[in-house]
């Protein structure tokens, strides 16, 4: 039964639930902590957990936004200077490199390669710089506290901070020279070990050595410090030595990525033992560092933190720059101790919308732009120009773009007997195939034309590339008014009948010509992609078979040799113009040798002009050899040429000292943070619409407000005919 006290109670319970709602519904959506607002926390996201966090095992763009915030090489990149420039990051100076002949004189810098016989790079390391906080360092006088971890000491153990105690120690030189040793360790199987092998002394040596030690048993540690190895030696406690077996004037690059980062020999024994591994406690979940942050959070399947490294010992930010840079706010920090940000938190998003109505929302600091959310972002001119739309422009965001120094192309296997080989047959056919394959359509379409058709292996920025008349390839494209022009399909049609493949047709066996793209596109979303290739080769009457196999099948198809046209790409590791050739260069085959040439091609003549290439300085005798090279690609044409991507990134106004810096990784820490602005536009956005909940209040009170009143009529008549009935009496 409906009483007037259980209806006054409902009343009472409905407008305070309305009251609480309006007081208390500021946060409403915020998918953070409360205690969280307002501080100097930088919000971004991942969509999969990296898979190796270990500086000797870690080459992806996903693992890389964390290792380079955490480790430190000797080298990095000025963040403002461009053309990128190597300055010192925990080295004193740049090292520079003495090279010495086969009797152990010394040579002059610009000596030829083939006279030198040894390159010594001596790196000074500064003194004082600490790790950061580590149960691996924690100590009871000279004995490790953690170093030999019992049963019932691994019982109460589940993750990393379950430790007690952490400790520090100052980085030493022998940490250099350590890590340079992990590289040759059979279990970690660095995927740069077969590279440096040609270019380290003694390092293959030094791997067969470990593996004649560990045996069988590949789990156990091996203190490396007690095994020399020629190409990395201590000097002092502050100085050490990389030998070389020959001149390679690019290794300055490698010792700006966390392949060359410390590594302490106490956290390579912690980490070793028995039973850790099991609950994920291990160097790929767990770094140790001397960097800005250090990860205090990995949660693979919710969120992933960096936290301000308490040992850091600062660095100053930048006081100079390039034209620009400072009418940018680039340099309003200039000078002031770093990192400006407290810490960092990555949120698991699978989904690009959800990542970018959050953005929308104030609760992400900055976001690429995906093809659902391009035209809500972003306008095209006529002239190609980018430029915000209003809604984007009304909330204060800013757009960065840049053109990255990477390559997607399309490639011939030249190993194939159909399109691959050095015939004069087989270089029309894809040459025809080259023209026909509209990368232009392509960036329109899947790029939002976020891109420009690439005439070569080598991107904007790099050197070697050539802008405007000078640089275009003209096997596929014609110069108009100093501007390239894709050919004509009835060009292209015309050398696929030169080729013997006359509309199609193959006019030895007078059968249709049947090509396959192998591919590990697969599903639905990859079905536009796959039409839009189809439709490329009908073009010349060309059927295209798409062979699609999931990533891991498609990778064995590539290095057995096995594929015939695939899609494949490059993101520059270091910007030289060798780190785009070697795309080429024979001895880096990927079918038998794991290289990454993945179209398999060599030409002698190229490959010759290759070993020149690399070890000249950047200049004009270099530019003559690199464009002879790319000429002869040109001709040959083992790939498709494909394009160069531009990065668009958008970013809310109270993030500050951004400027795209595609080959260094190590920027989280330039970055500074306005959390007040921050807090004050996700208050003004986010504001909670509180009409529906006030009509159904209403809507409810109207209903109940008339059964009060009827139940109060009830009583009323039933006390008057009570008292009546009662009178009678």
């Amino acid at each position: 039964m409906c009483t007037p006290k259980f209806i006054l109670k409902t009343l009472s319970c409905l407008v305070a639930a309305g009251l609480v709602a309006a007081c208390d519904m500021q946060g409403w959506n915020n998918p953070y902590a409360d205690s969280d607002s307002g501080k100097n926390i930088l919000y971004s996201a991942f969509s999969a957990r990296p898979k190796h966090l270990d500086p000797a095992q870690s080459y992806s763009a996903n693992e890389v936004q964390f290792t380079a915030q955490i480790y430190e090489p000797p080298l990095q990149y000025h963040y403002l200077k461009r053309p990128y420039v190597l300055v010192p990051l925990v080295a004193k100076l740049m090292p520079v490199p003495v090279y010495y002949d086969a009797e152990g004189r010394v040579l002059d810098g610009d000596a030829d390669a083939s006279l030198v016989a040894k390159t010594v790079y001596e790196v000074k390391i500064k003194p004082g710089i600490r790790y950061q906080p580590h149960p691996a360092f924690a100590r009871d006088g000279d004995n490790y506290l953690y170093h030999q971890l019992s049963e019932a000491q691994l019982d109460d153990i589940d993750v990393l901070a379950d430790f007690k105690q952490t400790d520090s120690r100052e980085l030493i030189a022998a940490d250099y020279v350590y890590q340079i040793k992990r590289l040759a360790h059979p279990k970690i199987h660095s995927p740069i070990f077969g590279l440096m092998t040609e270019y380290i002394d003694g390092l293959s040596e030094f791997s067969t050595v470990l593996g004649e030690q560990l045996g069988a048993d590949d789990k156990a540690w091996v203190d490396l410090r007690q095994h020399r190895l020629a190409g990395a030696e201590v000097v002092d406690r502050y100085t050490y030595r990389v030998i070389l077996k020959k001149k390679y004037p690019q290794f300055r690059y490698w010792l700006a990525m966390p392949f060359f980062a410390p590594i302490p020999w106490e956290a390579d024994k912690f980490y070793a033992q028995p039973g850790l591994a099991q609950k994920n406690i291990t160097l790929d979940w767990y770094p140790v560092g001397t960097g800005p942050y250090m990860l205090t959070v990995n949660n693979p399947n919710r969120k992933m933190v960096l936290t301000r490294n308490p040992n850091f010992r600062g660095e100053a930010y930048p006081s100079e720059g390039e034209a620009g840079d400072k009418e940018a706010g680039l340099l309003v920090d200039a000078g002031k101790s770093m990192p400006f940000i407290d810490k960092v938190v990555f949120s698991l998003e699978k989904e690009a919308i959800p990542y970018w109505n959050k953005f929308l929302q104030g609760y992400y600091d900055s976001s690429a732009i995906n093809s659902d959310s391009f035209d809500q972002a972003v306008n095209i001119g006529s002239s190609g120009d980018a430029t915000l739309t209003d809604e984007m422009k009304r909330r204060g965001i800013n757009l960065y773009t840049s053109i990255a120094t990477s390559t997607y192309y399309g490639g011939f296997n030249m190993l194939d007997p159909v399109v691959g080989g050095d015939s004069e047959r087989a270089r029309l056919l894809r040459r025809a195939i080259a023209i026909a394959l509209d990368y232009e359509e392509f960036i329109s379409i899947f790029q939002n034309g976020r891109g420009i058709p690439a005439q070569g292996p080598i991107p904007p920025g790099i050197f070697g590339y050539s802008d405007g008349a000078a640089g275009i390839n003209t096997y596929v494209y014609d110069v108009i008014d100093g501007r390239a022009q894709r050919k004509s399909i009835e060009e292209a049609r015309a050398l696929l009948a030169e080729a013997g493949y006359p509309d199609g047709i193959d006019q030895s066996s007078g059968e249709p010509l049947l090509l396959y793209y192998d591919t590990p596109a697969v599903g639905p979303a990859a079905k536009a992609t796959l039409d839009w290739w189809r439709k490329q080769f009908k073009k010349l009457n060309i059927q295209l078979v798409i062979r699609s196999t999931d990533y891991n099948r498609f990778q064995q198809k590539m290095r057995d040799g096995k594929a015939q046209i695939f899609s494949w790409g490059w993101n520059a590791d270091y910007p030289d113009p060798e780190n785009f050739l070697f795309l080429l260069y024979g001895p880096n085959k990927k079918a038998q040798l794991n290289g990454e040439n993945a179209a398999n091609y060599a030409n002698a003549e190229f490959d010759r002009l290759f070993e020149e290439m690399k070890n000249l300085p950047n200049g004009p005798k270099r530019a003559a050899v690199i464009k002879q090279m790319i000429d002869i690609a040109r001709a040959d044409g083992p790939w498709l040429w494909g394009f160069h991507p531009k990065v668009f990134v958008l970013q809310h106004e109270w993030l500050k000292n951004t400027k795209p810096a595609d080959v260094a990784n190590n920027t989280l820490k330039y970055k500074r943070l306005d959390p007040v602005l921050r807090e004050q536009q996700r208050a003004a956005w986010n504001k909670p619409i509180l009409w529906p909940l006030f009509a159904v209040l209403f809507f409810l009170a109207a209903l109940l407000v008339p059964a009060f009143i009827a139940h109060k009529r009830r009583q009323r008549a039933s006390a008057i005919s009570s008292f009546r009935a009662a009178a009678e009496r």
